[in-house]
């Protein structure tokens, strides 16, 4: 028997990932659809009268194994994946692709979910009972219940293609960022590079069996020091090139023919349900509600950036220029003389920042945060099962020891794991007649691991990166929802990000900063000076960066507002798509859409914006907290009780009204960022 299929003899049944094997994925997977199948029946050959409970409520219960098995999977896929088991993906996506469709394309299991639809305004259900029954009827209609027989048959086929080329565009990423290496043997060409990143990369060589070697990656911390401090302008150009162009060369890592086929089948699915785009399909679902509200967004948000980031783009130039740089600044250039610059500027880079941020010191802040505002403690497990040495496990708690959930935190890079950080459940909370069934939450990063001579010390963004994903995790283990298909984090996607992105805000204010920023040689606190520094340049190329994110954005609603069928060029596409949303030249090599992971892997597609959209939400919010106080226990328990706790149990513009008394203004973020002065 599988280990999926036995009681978990771990604490808090934890998965038991050290009795899991490969070949155990699919066996278990057949057999937990197997067993849904039943439950499905079940609840359908049930002769008495259709209720909330025993259809919409019993549906929500079905498939627990299925649920278990599929998150572990896919959660190793991007965390510690290998050969053997993408090859299992070939045959495990399209099987849960099928089942899914199964359950959602069941004429008589939707006739009894549309009786309960139908009589909703006479079952004097409560609001939470609503969204589960808004969400459930929705989830049938938008793959497809109302179709005809030969329509369905269609939306069958699209959703096969779909989930094997997203899983193949997945699979090239990971791989073409393992596959290039800058290998560099003469010491003259480490000039400017700090020791971290030095050490890094001998560590990254050794590990590739080289001798006498620094190799630096693809993999992110690596490619972000190379391209902030090496002076070797030639080699720069090499490393963001491969970067930027990374799955359109003409190897079989190309994702080019994915990017535009997942459009159009994305597309063609929409059209078939009676959306205009894929956009509309999407957005019928998030606070923007439309693509039209989405792009007028943007281009406000363009609007206010641009100039600013012009004006910043041309003090940059003029300051390269003092310093014998180009004429003419390139892509390869920015990061490199922005560093400078904002040295000059404020007497600040994150060489002198980092001592400051020792990884376990940062770790133990985020937690010190937690306690302060939402009364949490967090004890490290070491009798956990975990799928890799460096993941560490933490039972969270409350000051009083009531269990909360259980936190993974996995923090190093590795050839088997993707790029970025995310935050990610094994188990979601729910509750049932007997019992609070707790989350288990994993928040996954990619920081420069310790070597010999040095602990993990974070840049500052990494620093707010770690607690952008801790903001996440609290989402989910301060969940007190009924339902598991609405608690923590299973909110609309442009709401998803305000607990992640408000928690950004506390590692720039000196009482938090105090409470961890200690240099890891001599225990001494961050001077307060610092600290001034790092408030004084917060908006530092603010313009810019907003611009970027942007240009990203215009992209994603390009190719999920029309029809593709005559796009040729992924290149030229994306070139039109963010036109006047850049403001360094372009590169002709660059084409960021075939590795556009967040929009054509995960589920982020005509969704990129919901990071901005957040920021007006969070900068909104935050205000509140400037106001009475960062750890002021009011703001904070009504934050937690009518946005943490709540996940989806009420629509997000009702909660954030609950607690911030009005809706959103973009007037806070705007100011905040230096866009506006007043």
């Amino acid at each position: 028997m599988s280990a999926f299929f036995k009681k978990f003899e771990t604490p808090f049944d934890t998965i038991p990932f050290d009795l899991i094997k490969t070949e155990d994925y699919l066996p278990s997977l057949i057999k937990a659809i197997n067993l849904e199948k039943q439950e499905i029946q079940n609840l359908i050959d049930n002769d008495e009268k259709e209720t909330f409970r025993n259809t919409i409520e019993a549906l929500d219960l079905t498939g627990e194994y299925v649920g278990v098995i599929a998150s572990v999977f896919f959660n190793l896929m991007n965390a510690k994946t290998d050969d053997e088991l993408q090859a299992v993906a070939k045959e495990f996506s399209p099987l849960l692709t099928d089942h899914s469709n199964d359950i959602l394309l069941n004429e008589r299991l939707f006739s009894r979910v549309k009786k309960i639809w139908d009589a909703k305004a006479n079952l004097n259900l409560s609001v939470e009972e609503m969204s589960l029954l808004k969400k459930k009827y929705k989830s049938f209609v938008r793959n497809g219940a109302l179709l005809n027989k030969a329509e369905k048959t269609e939306l069958r086929a699209i959703d096969q293609q779909l989930s094997k080329l997203t899983l193949s565009f997945g699979e090239n990423t990971l791989k073409a960022t393992n596959a290039y290496e800058l290998n560099i043997t003469n010491l003259d060409d480490l000039a400017g590079l700090p020791s971290f990143a030095v050490d890094a990369a001998r560590i990254t060589a050794k590990e590739k069996k080289k001798e006498n070697t620094w190799t630096f990656t693809l993999d992110y911390p690596s490619f972000v020091a190379f391209m902030t401090y090496s002076e070797n302008r030639v080699l720069r150009e090499e490393l963001f090139i491969a970067y930027a162009s990374k799955c359109a060369s003409e190897n079989e890592f190309n994702n080019e023919k994915n990017v535009i086929e997942i459009s159009k089948l994305r597309f063609k699915r929409a059209t078939l349900l009676g959306y205009r785009t894929h956009a509309h399909f999407t957005l019928e679902e998030r606070m923007a509600e439309n693509p039209e509200r989405v792009m007028n967004f943007i281009k406000d948000m363009v609007s206010h950036a641009k100039p600013v980031a012009e004006k910043e783009i041309s003090d940059l130039q003029a300051f390269a220029l003092k310093r014998q740089g180009p004429e003419k600044l390139m892509a390869w250039d920015y990061s490199f003389y922005a560093e400078k610059l904002k040295k000059d500027r404020f007497d600040l880079d994150d060489e002198i920042l980092k001592p400051y941020f020792k990884l376990e010191n940062v770790v133990g802040g985020a937690f010190k945060v937690a306690e302060l505002l939402y009364d949490l403690k967090f004890k490290i497990r070491r009798d956990i099962p975990t799928y890799h040495k460096d993941v560490q496990v933490y039972e969270v708690q409350t000051l009083g020891g009531k269990h909360v959930g259980v936190l993974y935190a996995d923090f190093f890079p590795r050839e088997s794991k993707s790029n970025g950080a995310w935050m990610t459940n094994y188990r979601e909370q729910r509750s049932t007649l007997s019992q609070d069934i707790r989350p288990h939450v994993s928040i996954v990063c990619n920081f420069t691991k310790p070597t010999d001579d040095l602990p993990s010390l974070l840049t500052f963004n990494e620093v707010k990166t770690l607690f952008h994903e801790f903001g996440h995790s609290l989402h989910s283990l301060l969940s007190q929802c009924r339902f598991q298909d609405l608690s923590g984090a299973n909110v609309c996607w442009d709401f998803v990000e305000l607990p992640s992105q408000i928690l950004e805000n506390w590692v720039e204010e000196s009482e938090c900063l105090d409470l961890f920023a200690k240099h890891y040689k001599t225990g001494e606190k961050i001077p307060k000076e610092l600290i001034k520094k790092i408030k004084d340049s917060s908006n530092f190329h603010e313009g810019r960066n907003t611009l970027r994110q942007m240009s990203f954005s215009l992209i994603d609603m390009a190719w999920h507002t029309g029809d593709l069928s005559e796009v040729t060029s992924v290149k030229s596409f994306e070139e039109e798509a963010a036109k006047g949303a850049e403001v360094l030249p372009s590169v002709k090599e660059a084409n960021w859409s075939t590795s556009f992971g967040h929009i054509f892997q995960g589920g982020y597609s005509a969704g990129y914006y919901s990071y901005k959209w957040a920021e007006v939400l969070d900068a909104d919010a935050f205000e509140l907290f400037k106001e009475k106080g960062i750890f002021n226990k009011e703001v904070a328990n009504s934050f937690k009780e009518n946005i943490l706790s709540k996940g989806a149990s009420e629509h997000p513009m009702t909660l954030y009204k609950r607690f911030r008394g009005a809706g959103p203004s973009p007037k806070a973020l705007l100011k905040r960022g230096g866009l506006i002065i007043s």
